[in-house]
Order: structure tokens, then sequence, then C-alpha cells
């Protein structure tokens, strides 16, 4: 299926992507960075890399952990991060609407080889 991916790319450098969006999903879902990075097939590390890069991305945090103990560490997105996810997926949305025509205009002159 053909998918229109979204980057946001601020002025300073740093960007905003499916990847990061996802992994933050996927935080919310299971409730830990490394459940996340598991089911992403991840390193626990680059999912930390991740998920911090985009906490200092912006002045109010996407997210809170709590330290591992006997139950092991906890993190949950704050009403910042939803909204940060709310907004990407809009802005997917919204995409693939606005140029559902060209994207299927470029599909029908596929070729019949994929490449790869």
């Amino acid at each position: 299926m053909t998918r229109v991916t979204i980057r946001i790319d601020f002025d300073d450098g740093r960007h905003l992507g499916h990847g990061k969006v996802r992994l933050l999903e996927m935080i919310e879902a299971h409730g830990s960075i490394s459940s996340a990075a598991r089911a992403m097939d991840m390193s626990y590390r680059r999912a930390w890399l991740l998920v911090d890069e985009v906490n200092r991305m912006f002045t109010t945090p996407v997210l809170e952990t709590q330290l591992g103990g006997k139950g092991g560490g906890r993190a949950s997105l704050t009403d910042f991060g939803r909204e940060l996810i709310a907004h990407y997926r809009a802005i997917e949305h919204e995409s693939r609407a606005t140029f559902a025509q060209r994207i299927h205009a470029l599909e029908e002159k596929l070729s019949g080889v994929p490449q790869g």
C-alpha cells in the first residue's frame, strides 16, 4: 500500500517523524521504554536516546518516567505527549487526503516490476 511519510524538520536541525511518534505510541501502549523497544525490535539504548531527543525538543516534556525497582520502571506520556501524537497523526491524515488524487495518478504509472 502506498503511504505518505511525514517528517517535520524544524529550523534548528531537529526533526520529528514517523519513527519517533510510533515509539511514543508504543510507550503509551506498553507502559515502559524497554517494552516499547522490544515491541519495535529496537535496543533500549536507541529507544531511550530517541525519547530523550523528543523530550528535549519541546519546552514541555512528552514523557514522564519512574525509575525501575521491584516492579521495573514505568513511562507514560504527558498530556502534551498525547497532543503531539494527535497533531502529527492529523498532519498525516490531512496530507493523505490532500494528495490522494496525485498519489493515485502516480500509482497508475508504476511498472509491474518492484524495485530492490
